[in-house]
């Protein structure tokens, strides 16, 4: 077999396994650096499991999934991980979320960095546990799906703008070469039966897939949560939990407005994406780049794939923060806004194949009441458009360099 430094290489049941080098490698190092722990966070299936054992190729690997596993951690905990006096990478860890309480002992009396490695798909509970028990002591990385840049990096890019919004991100598809659809059915029915279950005790769980449903119809839109009420039957509090719950498994995120107290024009309520488009076009039954390329929605899902993109390169990083929309009660609208040291990158998103100078018309908005600045607009098109200094417009495929 010969080894291509674009992919590390594992080995599993005895057989060489490779999977794309991820771009977080360095902060992850970073961060076991500086902590006695490191947390990493992200949707199922995104990789955590395999960038922490690249991490820690030397120290335990043991999954909280497992069952016999996961009754040892939780009948004697303290004895649990006395097992690992150097340290262990601890999988889906908010299966027992008293384990953070000893953990706070172990890294008190143990000061060194980098011991243990704690990874979740469920952000809510890790977060809480982790401002309890482990405030200062564990640094935080949200690890999401395979981005553009790393597929690249990697040699598995696509001229297509539509395979890359139909496969999505997630390693395994890309890694074993499946269809995306048939995974994401599968992924679906897995985080409805199980996780879903982990996190709030849902009585209706027709109801709760028919909202999922109904989150992917409302994709790169402004959350309107009574109407989604009246859409699905039940009350405004239930979808505000359901959000919630969509939130902390990291299917969906909500970008919030950018406003000034002084503008009380502003719009206020956020918008709804989708961490992955394989999963969004799945739930939107678009199965082919033909079905896609036509869809009602299309716009919205190539604009949900340039945001999420954008998100990824930031996460990489370690910059969590600094992504918002401009919208006011005129209709004057940003699609994003790139915060950077306190400076703003208007972008405005376009599927279009072709530039026209309609299409800056928010970017000039934000010009008028913002100048000096600079702008872009990133369309689906293949060459770069300069109108002026200040507005520019790039291809789809230069989204790696955002």
């Amino acid at each position: 077999m010969e080894f291509d430094s674009r992919f590390t290489y594992f080995c599993k049941n005895g057989i060489i396994m490779s999977t794309i080098q991820r771009d977080i490698l360095d902060e992850a190092k970073l961060l076991l650096s500086q902590f006695r722990a490191l947390c990493i966070i992200g949707p199922r299936q995104s990789g955590k499991t395999t960038l922490s054992r690249l991490l820690f190729k030397q120290k335990q690997y043991v999954s909280l999934e497992n069952p016999s596993v996961q009754i040892a951690a939780e009948q004697d905990t303290q004895a649990f991980l006395q097992q690992f006096p150097n340290g262990a990478v601890l999988d889906e860890v908010q299966r027992v979320p008293h384990i953070f309480r000893y953990l706070q002992g172990i890294l008190d009396d143990n000061k060194s960095r980098g011991q243990f490695i704690l990874t979740g798909s469920n952000n809510f509970l890790l977060q809480e546990q982790i401002s309890q028990s482990l405030a200062g002591r564990a640094g935080y990385l949200q690890l999401l799906p395979l981005s553009y840049l790393e597929l690249s990096a990697a040699g598995l890019t696509k001229d297509n703008i539509y395979k890359h919004i139909l496969a999505g991100g997630y390693p395994e598809i890309w890694d074993q070469d499946l269809i995306p659809d048939k995974w994401m059915s599968s992924y679906v029915q897995t985080y409805i039966q199980r996780d879903v279950r982990l996190l709030r005790n849902i009585t209706n769980l027709g109801d709760f897939t028919r909202f999922i449903m109904l989150c992917a119809t409302r994709a790169g839109q402004l959350i309107n949560r009574e109407e989604m009420a009246r859409a699905i039957g039940v009350d405004t509090k239930t979808i505000q939990a359901w959000l919630g719950i969509l939130e902390s498994s990291y299917i969906i995120y909500l970008l919030q407005p950018w406003y000034n107290n002084m503008n009380k024009r502003i719009v206020k309520s956020p918008k709804l994406y989708f961490y992955d488009t394989g999963l969004l076009c799945h739930l939107l039954g678009i199965q082919s780049q033909a079905a896609l390329s036509n869809h009602q929605y299309y716009g919205s899902i190539f604009e949900n794939w340039i945001i999420t993109e954008i998100k990824k390169n930031r996460f990489n990083q370690g910059i969590n923060e600094g992504m918002y929309f401009y919208r006011d009660s005129t209709g004057n609208e940003v699609d994003l806004l790139m915060e950077k040291q306190g400076n703003y990158l208007p972008v405005e998103i376009k599927s279009s194949k072709k530039v026209n100078t309609s299409m800056f018309s928010g970017l000039r908005f934000w010009l008028k009441n913002n100048p000096g600045a600079h702008s872009l607009l990133i369309y689906g098109g293949e060459a770069p458009v300069s109108l002026s200094d200040q507005l520019q417009a790039i291809s789809w495929k230069e989204i790696g360099e955002l």
